[in-house]
C-alpha cells in the first residue's frame, strides 16, 4: 500500500516569512505539532520548504527568550528536511523515517509538490490494528482446528 492511501492530505502550512507566533497558533487551533514551510503555489501546488516543530519553537525561539512576534519559521525551519514521494510504500516509509531519525514526514507528490504528511503515530495505529486484526486471524483458527480435533 502506498504511502499516500494513509497519510494525512490536509496538512497546516506557513509562508517562509510568517512568524513563530502565526506558526504555533495555527499549531494549537489545528492540534498538531508541526506545519509544513511551503512556497507559493507551483502548477496547482505547492512547494515543500522545510518543516517546523512545536520542539523547534521551544528549544529555538521560548528557551533563549527570543521575540516569537519577529522570529520568522524561514529563520529556525529544519535544514536537514526530508520528504518521500507518496507513491513509497509504508515499510519504505518506515526504514526511511528511522534511518533519518524522524517523528513527521511529508508526502509529496511526482512534481514535489506537498500531497500530505505522515507521523511516527499515524504508523503506530496502522500497523497497530494490522497487528490486532492478524492476533483475532490466529485466535479465530486456533479455535476452529481446536473444534475439529473434540
Amino acid at each position: 500500500m502506498p504511502i499516500g492511501d494513509i497519510c494525512i492530505r490536509e496538512v497546516v502550512v506557513v509562508k517562509l516569512d510568517d512568524t513563530v507566533l502565526e506558526a504555533a497558533r495555527l499549531m494549537r487551533l489545528h492540534h498538531v505539532g508541526d506545519v509544513v514551510v511551503v512556497q507559493d503555489e507551483i502548477d496547482g501546488g505547492q512547494l515543500a520548504l522545510g518543516i517546523v516543530t512545536d520542539r523547534d519553537i521551544v528549544m529555538d525561539v521560548v528557551a533563549p527568550e527570543l521575540d516569537p512576534r519577529i522570529i520568522t519559521v524561514g529563520d529556525i525551519m529544519a535544514l536537514d528536511f526530508f520528504t518521500i514521494n507518496e507513491s513509497a510504500g509504508i515499510l519504505e516509509t518506515i526504514q526511511y523515517m528511522r534511518s533519518k531519525g524522524i517523528r513527521r514526514l511529508p508526502v509529496v507528490n511526482d512534481q514535489g509538490c506537498l500531497a500530505g504528511i505522515v507521523t511516527l503515530d499515524d504508523l503506530l495505529v496502522l500497523l497497530s490494528d494490522e497487528f490486532g486484526f492478524l492476533a483475532r486471524l490466529v485466535e479465530r483458527e486456533r479455535q476452529i482446528e481446536t473444534s475439529m480435533r473434540c
